[in-house]
Parts: structure tokens; sequence; C-alpha cells
């Protein structure tokens, strides 16, 4: 008899208890009329089976919780070197990893006393949700994802010297992120190093091409980059450029206005960004024409400009760079289209990859140093890396 769907009924001034029979080798369910007392019941042997029945539920959700997801990494593993870069977000280490070169981007999750126990949970869940699709991504310009891990315990810390005392200062709320070590530096350095020279236009396509492509692939998989700057593009050293720092990238959301508020780098964020409206997968392409224009001049964008210019600038005036005259007009064209102010406008990134592969550099079309007299320095021995 199977204790189930048990009714209480009182007969002749007894508690007594009306079993439903089930019975299990029919597989059907019939009410019984036979009644049992409830006084005649051993309700202490019920509790010991429900109690083991809630301790194996129990055991079986904390071993799902601790399984590995499959990007996590053993942190132990981990050999730091040196520091790389300082950032908002946290620290970023040259490391190796199963003896290859790896940078491990040390994220915090705020300020130790400072962050509650749900907007931690909540940190952390956005964080693994990130993760997931990050680890999946395969293109030879985004920079490939090694693995990540929730915590920093298990990292090696050197015994000796400044690193050892920035590893004892770690905050207890942080995670770990691992990527391959792109040794050339960021695109930002690359441009500022040919500010004199400037770069020969066969380069600029090239870089061009390179992010857009990228974008492009990220862009197939939903994923909005958000803060597409040259600060956050790295070059090998075959000068192949791969996009780097997913701090504040996401999934694209189906519903434009679930994605809202200032997320990106001044200069690059587009009118709709710096306005707080509702933006999508073509803040990006904004972003990526103010790149072109950069890696282009070798230059800063508005370079004495405060952030309330800028942003009052951009949105209210269609404030933007000043294109060099000697820009070749497919070019500059090109730049036009992507900063658009309308996002409706901008061009899909696998379309402007389709617009770079029509450039023709073979007539040069390089940038044009403003203090050099006027005319095409693509073909001077001394133009460029």
């Amino acid at each position: 008899m199977d204790f189930k769907n048990v009714k209480e009924e009182k007969s002749e001034g007894a508690l007594e208890l009306r079993v439903k029979d089930v019975d299990t080798n029919l597989g059907d369910n019939r009410e019984s009329n036979v009644f049992v007392r409830a006084d005649m019941i051993d309700f202490k042997t019920w509790d010991v089976q429900l109690e083991k029945h809630l301790s194996r539920a129990w055991s079986r959700g904390t071993e799902a919780h601790n399984k590995p997801e499959e990007w996590e990494i053993d942190l132990a593993k981990l050999d730091i070197k040196n520091v790389i870069a300082h950032g908002t977000y946290g620290t970023v280490y040259k490391a190796v990893y199963d003896a290859q070169d790896v940078a491990v981007k040390v994220l915090e999750w705020g300020e130790d006393g400072m962050t509650t126990a749900d907007e931690s949970d909540a940190l952390q869940a956005s964080f693994r949700q990130e993760v997931a699709v990050w680890h999946k991504l395969d293109h030879p310009n985004v920079t490939k994802f090694i693995g990540a891990s929730i915590g920093t315990t298990n990292l090696k810390i050197p015994s000796e010297g400044t690193l050892a005392a920035s590893f004892n200062s770690l905050p207890s709320r942080a995670c770990c992120v691992v990527v391959e070590y792109i040794a050339g530096g960021t695109l930002k350095k690359f441009v500022i190093r040919n500010s004199r020279k400037k770069l020969a236009f066969r380069i600029v396509i090239q870089l061009a091409l390179d992010l857009a492509r990228g974008l492009s692939y990220l862009h197939s998989k939903k994923i909005v980059h958000r803060d597409v700057k040259t600060e956050n593009m790295l070059l090998d050293a075959y000068r192949t450029l791969k996009i780097a720092d997913f701090g504040v990238a996401r999934v694209e959301a189906q519903n434009p206005r679930d994605m809202t508020g200032n997320t990106g780098t001044l200069g690059y964020m587009a009118p709709e960004v710096l306005d707080g409206k509702p933006y999508n997968r073509k803040c990006d392409v904004y972003s990526f024409g103010i790149c072109l224009w950069e890696i282009y001049c070798c230059d800063i964008p508005y370079p004495n400009l405060s952030f309330a210019d800028v942003s009052a600038a951009v949105v209210q005036q269609n404030l933007r760079p000043d294109i060099p005259r000697c820009c070749p007009t497919a070019f500059a064209n090109i730049m036009r289209k992507c900063w658009d102010a309308k996002p409706e406008n901008r061009p899909e990134m696998d379309e402007v990859v389709k617009m770079l592969e029509a450039v023709d550099t073979s007539n040069g079309g390089g940038m044009v140093p403003d203090d050099q007299a006027s005319g095409c320095l693509c073909f001077r021995p001394t133009r460029g890396p």
C-alpha cells in the first residue's frame, strides 16, 4: 500500500486516513475504501525516510552546482610572470599555462564589504553567462579564450618583489579570465608610433579588414562588443589584428530597449549610446567608423574636448572627426556610412567587409602629414612601418 494523496477524515470520533491506493503494476489509480487510524501510523519512521530523501536530493543538487563548467581552468597551473596593465575593471598579468604564454585578467566584483550577497551572485551569474558564450568563439581576428575561474585563491603567488605585494592585495571577490597572449601590443600604440610617418594605405586597409571581419563574426553570433576602440585591439607578430577585452560585451538582446546605458569610451560612443537611448549592434559599427579614421590619420579623435563637449556635439551637432583632403573617396565614404547619426542607416559589418575588399590600394591614397607638401606619400620608401 502506497501512502500517497492522503485525505483526512473523521470516523466515530477517531482521526483516520483514507488512502488512495495506486496499483503500480497496472498503471491505474484506484481509491481504496480501506481506512487507517492515524494514531496507528509510525510518523517517526516517516520523518527518517523523508530526511534521507531530502538529503539525497540536496547532495545531487550540490554536486550539480559544484560541477566545474567546461570553461573553468585550474588556476594552480598558472605561472604568473609580470603585470601587463592596470585598468578600470582590474589588472592584467602575463603568465604561462600548459606551456603557452597567456594573459590573465583579474576582474573585481566590487570593493570588499561594499557589495551585497545578491549583487555578488548577480555579477557571478552575468560573468558565467558571458564567458559561456566567449569560450565558444573561434575566429582569427578574435582573441582566443583559454579559460576562466571564479575566485583567485589557487593563483600561484611569486614569493618576492612588487608582484607578490599586488597579489597579496587581491580582493576576495574576484574572477580570472585567461586568453592567448598577443605580443605585438595594442593597435592604439601602433598608430601612435606612426603618428609622424603615417601608415601606408595597404596597411590601413589590412588593419581595417581584420577589425571588420572580427566584428562581423561577433555580430553573427549575436554578440555586441560595446567598447570598440583601438586600445582594445591587439596585434600579433605578423600584424594580424585581434579583438580583445570583452569586459562589457554582451549577447545582443532581442529587444533593443533591453540594452541601454552609457557603455563605451568617449570619442567612440555612438550618439544613441551617449544620449542614453536603446541601442543594438550598430553602436559597434559607429565605433568602427571612428577607428577607421584613427587608423588612417594615426591621430586621436577630439583630443581637446571634454566629455560634456563631445557628448553634446556628437548628439546635437553631428560632430565627427575631420576627414583629410587626401583620403580616397571610397574609404572616406565607408567612414561616413559607419558613423551616420541614424543606426538604421549604418551598414552591417559583413557589408563593410565587402566594401573594404573592393577598395583599390594599388594607387596609394595614404595620409599626408599636416606639415608636408600636398601629394601622396604612399610610394615613398620612408613612409609607414
